[in-house]
């Protein structure tokens, strides 16, 4: 959805100076089999995670047994731009189970719109590790937000002059990509805590310093949330949990969930936004789809000048992917 200016994460050129964000931190693979990962969550109640990992090796990056899913996906891509569906796109998927991934015009830059809730989350939850009382804390929501800024608007809304616990907040940041929750977020905590999610995750914003609402991240270094969620090498493994919990009750069906079964879970976010006076729409989804003995990751951009059309074409990717994956995964 698209965020108001004034609230963009990413706001003051001044504070993103002091510190320069390199490039998105060496990947971690998993150490066990899928097998044991299943078994581990189980053990602990964990249904989103798997912590069995350790760093990779930098020479670890695409599998060239890839090649046929990333063939399939250009084509998808040639052909959507061909047809004007969309201007640009751009995909990355990754091997959740032993790392390899695949990128197609992964270095490419795009505004993270309402992606950028996500790392949001993430700083107010690895303050309540500390301090769990955090989550707890309430707001009185004292002021209106015009809700016909966002393209796609929220299915629930916060009311005026309504208590809100931060908890409760974050969940309908995540779940309905409600701004105004947003608003009341960025409020109440400080930015530096969000741009220390960043930093510490090796995400490079350094594009945001000249144009915080431009496009400054790009999809593979996005996806890297979603990676280190998945290992709880950040967070820790309870809150890493919760914030995938969180992502895969998302009210926003029409991206990655279209393109999977429907009994097939998904945890991810989207972000939207509408360029003026160009009217250039992005949309993007990214998340973790919980095929069973072969969770992977997904995270999808995109250019265009229709909403509905850009939608299309990530289900149309979401379903490809899926559909390739699958004819390889164990069986249960």
């Amino acid at each position: 959805m698209s965020l108001p200016t004034k609230k963009i994460i990413i706001t003051s050129s001044v504070v993103l100076a002091s510190f320069v964000i390199g490039v998105i931190a060496s990947p971690y693979i998993l150490t066990s089999t899928p097998q044991l990962s299943k078994e581990i969550r189980k053990n602990f109640n964990y249904q989103f995670i798997n912590p069995l990992l350790e760093c990779e090796s930098s020479t670890i990056s695409q599998d060239p047994n890839l090649t046929s899913l990333k063939q399939s996906i250009q084509f998808i891509i040639d052909q959507e731009v061909n047809n004007k569906k969309i201007s640009f796109g751009s995909v990355y998927y990754r091997d959740l189970n032993n790392g390899p991934w695949i990128g197609i015009n992964a270095n490419e830059y795009f505004s993270p719109a309402s992606l950028i809730k996500v790392p949001v989350m993430m700083a107010y939850f690895k303050a309540a590790e500390n301090d769990s009382s955090i989550l707890t804390k309430k707001i009185i929501n004292n002021k209106t937000f015009d809700y016909s800024q966002q393209n796609i608007t929220p299915t629930q809304t916060l009311e005026i002059d309504k208590e809100y616990t931060i908890e409760d907040l974050i969940e309908r940041m995540i779940i309905y990509s409600d701004n105004a929750a947003y608003e009341l977020l960025l409020d109440n905590i400080d930015n530096m805590k969000i741009y220390k999610v960043y930093q510490d995750l090796d995400v490079d914003i350094s594009k945001a310093q000249n144009d915080p609402n431009g496009d400054i991240i790009t999809v593979k270094d996005y996806a890297s949330f979603f990676r280190i969620l998945f290992n709880a090498s950040y967070l820790d493994q309870g809150m890493s949990e919760k914030a995938l919990t969180l992502l895969s009750k998302s009210q926003y069906y029409k991206g990655l969930v279209a393109g999977v079964p429907e009994n097939i879970t998904i945890a991810h976010k989207f972000g939207e936004r509408q360029f003026l006076p160009s009217h250039e729409k992005q949309l993007h989804d990214c998340g973790i789809i919980y095929l069973p003995n072969k969770p992977y990751l997904l995270c999808i951009m995109s250019r265009a000048d229709d909403f509905d059309q850009a939608a299309g074409f990530i289900k149309q990717v979401s379903k490809v992917v899926y559909d390739e994956v699958s004819k390889n995964a164990n069986p249960q």
